[in-house]
Parts: structure tokens; C-alpha cells; sequence
């Protein structure tokens, strides 16, 4: 029987390579977004590539549209083998400066990078431990431990995310239960990010310089993940 990938926050970038991966090891890939018509479009395209795939639209930071979510993936897929949480914010979600971030510019940062991981974990964890196999699988990036003062409210809450999946980690140790952290210090090809930074050179100072990674090298990268289990954290294009 086919197993079962969601990713949660589904996008053009990371979202397509790592369904598109795992995809082709034959798993099922339910796609999970916040605008239905983008996700049954993502859906689509790994159909139309002979991925089974199929669109639950909802909103990621919502508790009761996560669980609603599962239960329909899961009438649909069965299980949930592995959870990917993919969400980001946009660029223009962002605070230029860390002196200018006041408490409610970490509200959207947070309820992406901390509070929705943490639902998506409480919804399917129990599950996963009760089974004895599963694996959580979480983005970060590059900017709580290369301080980038220009993506500043988003440094602070992905800190926050970092603590929260070690200590999970931690805690599922022994469960059967694999929970990793792709840290990405990358532009995605073909992700919303990169087409805005191209639109917009001036959002980046011009003295950072970011490299850039196609989405389906990253997807082998949380495949090497799922299949090896030997890295709680991997980082990829950090600087040296």
C-alpha cells in the first residue's frame, strides 16, 4: 500500500520539490494550502507528472481547518507516514530593522514558524507514536543563527521553532517517531521568494549575498532525511 506525505503550507518552491520526490518513491501527496484554487493547481501538476496527489485546502495557522484537513486525507490516503511543514512568510511581512520590531510585527512570523508547527505536531504525533512510525518534518532558515537584522521578527521566531523541534525531538526519541529540520539557506527556484527578490532587488542589502538552490535538490534533501534519520537538523547553503 502507497504511503502518505502532507505537506502543510504547500508552495511553488519547496512544496513542489519535495512532493515531486517523494512523489516519485510512490508515495500519495495531499496538498495542503491556504488559497484552494493554488492548491488544487499544485495538485494538478503532480498528477499530470503520474504522482498521485489531491488538494485540502485550508489555512495552516487554524487548528480546526488542520484537523479538518487530516481527517479528510486521511478517508482519502489513509495514514499520514510523514508531515512536512513548508509555510513561509512573505517578504513584505518582514521588519528591516531589529530596533524597529515591536510585539505585534512577531505576529505573523509566529503564527507561521512557531504556532503552526506546534498544531500540526499536536494533530498528528499521538497518531504516529500510537502506529510506532512517522516522521515530522519542519523548514527553517538561516537567519536566528546568522543574524540578518533585515529579516529581523523573522530571526526571532524562527529561534523560537528551532526550540520547540529540539525539545520535541527529544521527547520522541524511542517512539519510532523521526522529527527533522531542514535549515535553508537558500533562495528556492521557483518559489514566491525568489520571484519577488527578483522583482525587487532592493529588498536585500547589498551586502548580502544568497545563494540559490533548485526546489527538487532541496526535496532530496528531506528524502535523505526520511530515509536515513541520522541528522535532527541539516543545514543547507549556510554561509561559511
Amino acid at each position: 500500500m502507497s504511503k502518505t506525505i502532507a505537506i502543510f503550507g504547500f508552495g511553488p518552491g519547496l512544496g513542489v520539490g519535495t512532493g515531486r520526490r517523494f512523489g516519485r518513491e510512490g508515495f500519495r501527496v495531499a496538498v495542503i494550502g491556504r488559497d484552494p484554487d493554488r492548491a488544487r493547481r499544485h495538485a494538478d501538476g503532480l498528477t499530470a507528472e503520474g504522482i498521485e496527489a489531491a488538494a485540502f485546502p485550508a489555512d495552516v495557522t487554524d487548528a480546526a481547518q488542520i484537523a479538518c484537513a487530516i481527517e479528510k486525507i486521511e478517508a482519502s490516503f489513509g495514514p499520514i507516514e510523514v508531515a512536512m511543514h513548508g509555510a513561509a512568510g512573505e517578504m513584505t511581512d518582514r521588519i528591516p530593522s531589529t530596533l524597529d520590531v515591536d510585539v505585534p510585527d512577531l505576529a505573523v512570523p509566529i503564527a507561521l514558524k512557531l504556532h503552526s508547527p506546534i498544531l500540526m505536531t499536536r494533530a498528528l504525533a499521538p497518531s504516529m507514536i500510537e502506529r510506532g512510525e512517522g516522521s515530522l518534518l519542519f523548514s527553517s532558515g538561516v537567519s536566528d543563527r546568522h543574524p540578518l537584522p533585515y529579516l529581523s521578527n523573522f530571526g526571532i521566531a524562527l529561534a523560537a521553532q528551532r526550540g520547540y523541534i529540539r525539545q520535541l525531538e527529544v521527547e520522541l526519541r524511542g517512539t519510532g517517531v523521526y522529527v527533522g529540520l531542514l535549515n535553508i539557506g537558500v533562495l528556492i527556484g521557483g518559489s514566491k521568494a525568489e520571484r519577488i527578490v527578483d522583482e525587487h532587488p532592493e529588498l536585500i542589502p547589498e551586502e548580502v549575498e544568497i545563494a540559490r538552490m533548485g526546489h527538487d535538490e532541496l526535496g532530496d534533501y528531506y528524502w535523505r532525511m526520511y530515509t536515513e534519520r541520522d541528522h535532527v537538523e541539516l543545514d543547507v547553503g549556510f554561509p561559511d
